[in-house]
């Protein structure tokens, strides 16, 4: 009689399931195919990839608009290895991510060394938890798993699946599931010395950050900074929590040198520093130690305990952003802020910084990209100069308009988490933003664009270089090495793998091909050609 009962990879993936996954990436061995059928058929769909590196960060993009754990799934060895890049993107960007990996048996293991490493040796210093699949513990170790990668700070988390365990015939008892914690605000004396901070500061300022993505506190920070009428910057992965067309904004920060020029004077002047889940390890070093918390009042309101050691503060709050916020203003009224009109006197300067007219050149691209496209586009960024001068210059009207690897800031990231927005989001434009180097890192993914379907648009900023790294060797005098490569036919290669290309050198150009790419019924890639050196004195 055959046995009906369900296998531990079962388990595994209806808790996945449950925890509001529908989607998985990743490339398929014989190892992970009981783990590939038993997501199949708990309504999860497994999407083949072209590698498993750009398969987590499609995973990620579909994170990002579902708000469910990121799966990866990869089989043993050299599969698991090829993952290594975007498990630690999801550690250093707060991603929750289930990376699912096959592994050979414990027994089999004893003399069969084929491919057969210690996958959670590997994973142990770059997820926040490792497990190996049990049979009579498959349910808990999912939900273990699910509860450790959207516990604060989110991240990863490693579940090693031996073939057999995923096989094998389990009985199905009734346990309970993990509940989230409530949210909690601070009392006593630290709120009272929080509210008669805010309720003094003539000069308040706000630093957002992603912490505020996560506990669902973006409606109370806005009504917060109105109430107070203060001003705030956010980190790149912040961007759009607060529209960036609201008049308190004045944008991202933590990369461009050309945007500190403005911004920390501010931050200095300031007399009350605000840091709502600001989570530092966006930042670049000239926001390490900005202040001295002996010296300026830093109320941190933040999801777990500061020990970065970025910067401190005179209070630190670990709790709900905006459960505090509310115990805050509570009975507090508001007052005339920042008399002498600093805030709108840098946001004015920060324009002049990052002019829209140029004729041609990244600026150019940027702006006219955004002018075209409608306000509801998605966009991706890779890492590169164009990056810093994108997060400066595209303004965000939500939450996770704009994405990116900002916080290891890894090449490679931009075209399959575009792939992946068009996946989730399938009737919003959605365009990534490449250097031509991290473009052909991942240009075998464009196969993968094809197969999926929808009409994402690829747009590459071709100068043949390492724009970035040229950059710096430059500025600090050294000669031209290993930045420089040829030029290459993109729009050639988008043609090739079954989608539309364009090459443009000018801004009608690039409009044109923009909305050619709008209307298309399949992928686009842009190549926008540029000179080098277009990003001196622009980040």
């Amino acid at each position: 009689m055959q046995d009906l009962s369900p296998r531990a990879a079962d388990l595994l993936a209806q808790r996945l399931y449950e925890a509001g996954c529908r989607h998985a990436f990743g490339m398929p061995g014989g190892e992970v195919l009981t783990l590939v059928d038993a997501l199949e058929q708990a309504g999860i769909t497994f999407h083949l990839t072209k590698h498993e590196n750009s398969a987590g960060f499609m995973a990620e993009a579909v994170h990002h608009r579902d708000g469910a754990p990121a799966i990866l799934v990869a089989t043993l060895g050299p599969g698991a290895m090829n993952g290594i890049n975007v498990v630690a993107n999801a550690l250093q960007d707060r991603v929750p991510m289930i990376v699912l990996t096959g592994c050979v048996d414990a027994d089999e293991a004893l003399t069969y060394t084929h491919q057969v490493m210690d996958h959670a040796q590997v994973y142990r210093s770059i997820t926040k938890g490792t497990f190996t699949l049990t049979a009579k513990g498959a349910d808990i170790i999912a939900d273990k798993a699910v509860s450790l990668a959207t516990q604060p700070r989110p991240g990863p988390v490693h579940i090693d699946v031996p073939i057999s365990v995923a096989d094998t015939r389990v009985s199905v008892a009734k346990r309970r599931r993990l509940t989230r914690a409530a949210r909690v605000a601070p009392e006593g004396t630290c709120l009272e010395k929080a509210r008669r901070w805010v309720a003094e500061a003539e000069r308040p300022l706000a630093i957002i950050g992603l912490d505020v993505l996560y506990d669902d506190s973006r409606s109370v920070v806005r009504a917060f900074l109105e109430h107070f009428g203060i001003p705030f910057v956010t980190t790149y992965k912040a961007k759009g929590v607060v529209p960036e067309d609201h008049q308190l904004c004045l944008g991202g920060a933590g990369l461009s040198p050309l945007a500190d020029t403005q911004l920390v004077p501010l931050v200095e002047q300031a007399d009350l520093i605000l840091c709502l889940g600001y989570d530092p390890i966006e930042m670049r070093p000239g926001w390490r130690e900005i202040w001295d918390p002996d010296e300026k009042r830093v109320i941190d309101i933040s999801a777990v305990v500061n020990d970065h050691y970025m910067h401190q503060a005179g209070l630190n709050l670990v709790a709900d952003t905006g459960a505090t916020l509310e115990a805050i203003a509570k009975g507090n009224p508001a007052r005339p802020t920042w008399p002498q009109g600093q805030p709108a006197q840098v946001k004015a300067a920060l324009a002049s910084a990052f002019p829209t007219d140029d004729d041609w050149g990244p600026a150019a691209v940027i702006a006219e990209a955004r002018d075209t496209l409608p306000p509801e586009t998605l966009a991706t960024a890779d890492s590169g100069a164009h990056r810093i001068l994108l997060s400066q210059m595209w303004q965000c009207s939500e939450a996770r308009g704009l994405i990116q690897s900002s916080a290891l800031c890894t090449m490679g990231c931009a075209v399959p988490m575009a792939i992946g927005l068009k996946l989730a989001e399938p009737d919003r434009p959605v365009i990534s933003f490449s250097g031509d180097a991290g473009f052909l890192m991942v240009a075998g993914e464009l196969s993968t664009a094809a197969e999926m379907g929808g009409n994402p648009i690829f747009l590459v900023f071709v100068d043949a270089s390492l724009a970035l790294i040229e950059l710096k060797q430059r500025q600090r005098q050294m000669g031209n090495r290993g930045v420089d490569f040829d030029r290459h036919d993109y729009a050639a290669m988008g043609r090739a793998f079954g989608g539309n290309g364009h090459t443009v050198r000018n801004r009608a150009e690039l409009r044109a091909a923009l909305k050619s790419a709008m209307a298309a019924d399949t992928f686009t890639v842009i190549a926008a050609e540029i000179d080098r050196g277009g990003y001196d004195g622009r980040i």
